[in-house]
């Protein structure tokens, strides 16, 4: 049976099942293993851990703590309060009109990204006004329809994660920015911020940056130093905005001061480094790389609900889960028909009634006629069972999403 305990009721003999530590982006630490010796329990609670799962068939129990059936069950209680905020509002184009210029945006960034990186490496100056420029185009596309750059971010090569990964946060920090009502000139300056965020792993050694197992202790200090290294880089670009450079400085940085390369506390963290942690920790979940595995947008909500307990901004979490929904854009999703259907578009009222686009039965395992079900039209009998992961059913969600 899986269990949940808190770090300080670890003991020698028990099996960890799931280190629980995520939220450490790059952190491929060792997440399963019997537990040896006490200086493993110490080193484990050096890294901010504050809950891990238990195997107690595989090691020593705990017999009064929560299941993973208990903790998954409050899980989605707590998703399911989320589901009440009130979305982030109806789009004003269509998500296919919308789409042709996202696309464009989107291989712009990327192509920009991926040109600074070559240029950082070789010495040459960032230029500021085209990541200013591109991150307006995005914050544009955004306010007509959200989704349509949104979804872009499902459709990922793990061998290019870093690029993707900071455009995705460019856009992310931007939906969040229109949803948090931020002013123009400030949503520019955090998108900004979430597209040079890993800006340092340029100077991070390859064979470290891309390392397929886990780091030791000192590469995974050298790959720290991205942050700082970053943060220097902007630093020595006259006139280049401090909130960006903020944005990039405290990414890591965690509540309960496990983060890095501060360590810092609470209010310690402004505003939007507190933001980026939220989106920075989502996008990485949800991603395929070398060394992790991606979950799906849904369970990646539920994650961080459970770790805003400790690590990541409650309230934040709670906004962004507004304006992103609980089924996001790209998920998969299980109807009580028992169809599955890509989500599509969110509803402009009432988060759990998105559209979506069926193709798949699962009682018959084969593909059906593709349809849009508006969950939220008079006469859909059809509802949202649960999220799903399509490689459970070998699905590519990207060949439906528009």
């Amino acid at each position: 049976m899986i269990k949940r305990i808190p770090i300080d009721d670890l003991k020698v003999g028990m099996y960890i099942s799931d280190l629980n530590a995520d939220w450490i982006p790059h952190s491929n630490f060792r997440k399963k293993g019997r537990i040896k010796s006490d200086e493993v329990i110490e080193k484990i609670k050096s890294l901010g851990v504050k809950d891990v799962y238990i195997d107690t068939l595989l090691g020593l129990d705990a017999k009064h703590a929560p299941t993973y059936q208990d903790i998954d069950s409050a899980n989605q209680a707590k998703l399911e309060k989320a589901s009440s905020l009130s979305p982030a509002g109806k789009p004003r184009f269509s998500m296919v009109d919308e789409m042709v210029s996202a696309k464009k945006l989107h291989d712009q960034a990327i192509g920009l990204v991926n040109t600074v990186m070559e240029d950082v490496k070789l010495g040459r100056a960032i230029e500021v006004k085209k990541f200013e420029d591109v991150a307006d185009g995005m914050i544009d596309s955004i306010f007509r329809n959200q989704n349509a750059l949104s979804c872009l971010g499902i459709i990922r090569d793990k061998d290019s994660y870093l690029m993707e990964h900071s455009v995705n946060l460019g856009v992310l920090m931007s939906v969040f920015g229109k949803s948090m009502e931020l002013d123009r000139n400030i949503m520019t300056q955090a998108a900004v911020g979430a597209l040079l965020h890993d800006i340092g792993k340029i100077l991070i050694p390859d064979e470290i940056l891309h390392k397929p197992s886990r780091l030791n202790p000192d590469e995974f200090e050298i790959m720290k130093s991205h942050v700082t290294q970053g943060r220097d880089i902007l630093s020595g670009i006259d006139g280049f905005p401090q909130l960006s450079i903020m944005v990039v400085a405290q990414h890591h940085e965690r509540l309960d001061g496990s983060g890095y390369p501060k360590g810092l506390k609470g209010d310690d963290i402004s505003f939007f480094g507190r933001m980026a942690a939220v989106v920075d920790v989502y996008d990485a979940i949800t991603a395929d790389r070398c060394y992790h595995q991606g979950i799906t947008p849904t369970a990646a909500i539920k994650k961080l609900l459970e770790w805003s307990e400790h690590h990541l901004d409650t309230t934040l979490v709670h906004h962004f889960i507004r304006c992103i929904g609980i089924y996001p854009v790209g998920s998969l999703v299980l109807m009580e028909s028992g169809k599955l259907g890509a989500v599509i578009e969110a509803n402009e009222f009432d988060q759990r009634l998105p559209s979506v686009r069926v193709m798949y039965h699962t009682k018959f395992r084969t593909y059906i006629k593709v349809e849009v079900l508006d969950l939220a039209k008079p006469g859909v009998q059809d509802r949202i069972v649960k999220a799903v992961d399509p490689k459970q059913y070998g699905i590519k969600v990207a060949d439906f999403i528009y």
